[in-house]
């Protein structure tokens, strides 16, 4: 059987992924569906709002989905899934993901994890005959065990923003509009818990691109270019693709059908696709050298030192 086509984005959170997949998604052949990480979480167990407005259980996309994957997703123990999801998908966990053979129970666990995700991911390939599924999770582990999945076939877009102004993204309340009946925020990360995961989540990519398929692409460079910046990544990834729905520099963010990510999906009709540069202007300038101490290395690695703007 021929693997499912996934592009994955990873990175970490704020660094403009729900964009670039939102981007993505509007490209032939290519369907964009969120953090497909949580879906289990988002959707069987929670029961969120999809980015098309409806909740999941109502949302005709998810529940067709479902039934092709597996005759509806009540036929599966979410319980089960969730569980399994605590034990694969943790940070630490990496090196069991990279080291399969040297811990057999684990290695038991990320088999049936495998099978259940690959058979959502050839679900949605059906359901929207599309080509790749665009999956925007960022997250390290679960790239990992994509990477080992037997039904999948993976890429990734690893997205990189300045640490300096994802840092200064998370340290702003913002609210979780899929949650329905009660508020609920986006987790807050001071600015050294931040910068330090912003360097663990890029250094586990960096490792990443030695064993699997990978693009780098600079969230700055991408606001200011996606049809360019989109077509080069997709070259470096062995695809030639027509961008040049991108040039006008909007975006259509209304009726994904995405899990989770940045508000904007739930956005209507074209938006202006433009970096967020507040942090420059706004960004405490003691908060901005305990950032640029903690995180230099990769923002030399990644060009962000070495032109005007520091």
């Amino acid at each position: 059987m021929t693997p499912a086509q996934v592009l994955y984005i990873g990175g970490w959170g704020r660094s403009g992924s729900t964009l670039l997949s939102h981007l993505l998604g509007g490209l032939d052949g290519m369907v964009s569906v969120g953090e497909l990480r949580y879906v289990w979480q988002a959707g069987p167990a929670a029961n969120e709002l999809c980015g098309c407005g409806r909740s999941f259980a109502d949302c005709p996309f998810w529940q067709a989905v479902g039934e092709e994957a597996f005759g509806g997703w009540e036929r599966v123990d979410v319980a089960e899934v969730l569980q399994l999801e605590a034990d694969v998908l943790r940070h630490r966990n990496i090196p069991l993901l990279a080291f399969p053979r040297l811990f057999p129970g684990h290695a038991r666990k990320v088999d049936r994890y495998a099978e259940l995700t690959a058979r959502v991911y050839e679900a949605i390939l059906a359901v929207s005959g599309a080509r790749t599924v665009v999956d925007s999770t960022k997250n390290p582990p679960y790239a990992y065990f994509l990477r080992r999945a037997p039904g999948v076939g993976l890429r990734v877009l690893h997205l990189v923003r300045d640490s300096r102004g994802v840092v200064y993204s998370w340290m702003k309340k913002v609210e979780r509009p899929e949650i329905t009946g009660d508020a609920a925020f986006f987790e807050e990360f001071s600015p050294w818990k931040a910068g330090l995961r912003w360097m663990e989540c890029n250094l586990a990519f960096d490792v990443l691109r030695l064993r699997t398929p990978t693009a780098r692409m600079r969230y700055e460079a991408l606001a200011a270019e996606p049809a360019g910046e989109v077509a080069r990544a997709m070259r470096s990834l062995g695809e030639e693709i027509d961008a040049t729905a991108l040039a006008g520099g909007s975006v259509e963010v209304a009726g994904q059908h995405s899990v989770r990510g940045n508000p904007m999906r739930f956005a209507h009709g074209r938006q202006r696709v433009k970096a967020d540069e507040a942090w420059r202007r706004d960004m405490a300038r003691p908060v901005r050298r305990t950032v640029l101490a903690l995180t230099w290395p990769l923002l030399w690695r990644y060009g962000y030192l070495r032109g005007r703007h520091v």
